[in-house]
């Protein structure tokens, strides 16, 4: 099946670019979803999207994968915070952080509880971006149900959430550590100056090509000695030709720093 009418509809109505996303993985996702909508080919596919306003912003849900959890792979954010503290040293310095792609932002406000766990009281930057505004309207309420807090230990879940019903509310304090802005990783300029970028779980979707131009401008935004945190099924096997070394199995740092 082809997907041009269905590429442009995307890029007018949602500003996202298809064409930078591995081809099979996102016409099998296409695919799955026109026919849950009972969509019998392109054009009938555009014409529910744009006279059914819900549908159209499940389709944008699907299309950005608004997947997530506190402490996603917990082993690894364990091993994210040994590194935050060995080589960005957050007792002395007051830290630039981007949590790239953050879906309903469990992941960003799982960085806010690492840093309050190291650095009790001290205020550090934490911005986190999506391309999709409408998940980061829901970010920002920070409500979250079991199954995404299953990773949370109990003492973490007693000091930073709130349960009322079968809800999990973060703690205001650490809601307020955390910016949400809108943000495409493929057509949007970079901010600089970070000392931990994570980005997980996103790049597996794009295209040999973008990912290599998405790792170039995350390097670009780090601070000298700054850290880059990816995904358990995302190593970085070229990490040489952007100029990282080597932190750990799934954390990458740009040389130079203190």
């Amino acid at each position: 099946m082809e997907f041009e009418k269905i590429e442009k509809f995307v890029q007018k109505e949602y500003g996202i670019n298809l064409s930078a996303y591995k081809s099979k993985q996102l016409i099998r996702r296409i695919e799955n979803f026109m026919q849950r909508a009972g969509a019998k080919n392109e054009i009938d596919f555009i014409t529910k999207l744009s006279s059914d306003s819900n549908l159209s912003k499940k389709f944008l849900d699907h299309l950005t994968i608004n997947v997530s959890e506190f402490f996603r792979n917990k082993e690894l954010f364990l091993d994210l915070e040994q590194k935050i503290k060995y080589y960005l040293r957050p007792e002395k310095n007051s830290l630039k952080i981007w949590s790239a792609a953050c879906s309903i932002g469990a992941e960003p406000y799982t960085l806010a509880i690492i840093m309050d766990r190291l650095t009790p009281n001290k205020k550090h930057t934490i911005i986190a971006t999506d391309i999709d505004q409408t998940i980061l309207e829901v970010a920002k309420q920070g409500v979250y149900n079991k199954n995404e807090i299953r990773n949370v230990d109990d003492n973490t879940l007693n000091k930073y959430f709130t349960k009322k019903d079968d809800k999990f509310y973060i703690s205001e304090d650490i809601k307020k550590r955390v910016t949400f802005k809108k943000h495409d990783l493929i057509l949007d300029k970079y901010e600089s100056g970070f000392d931990l970028i994570v980005c997980r779980n996103v790049v597996i979707y794009f295209t040999q090509e973008t990912k290599n131009k998405i790792y170039q401008n995350f390097y670009n935004s780090l601070k000298p000695g700054g850290l880059l945190f990816v995904g358990a099924t995302e190593s970085i096997y070229n990490y040489k030709e952007f100029g990282y070394e080597k932190a750990s199995t799934f954390i990458y740092r740009k040389p130079g720093g203190n």
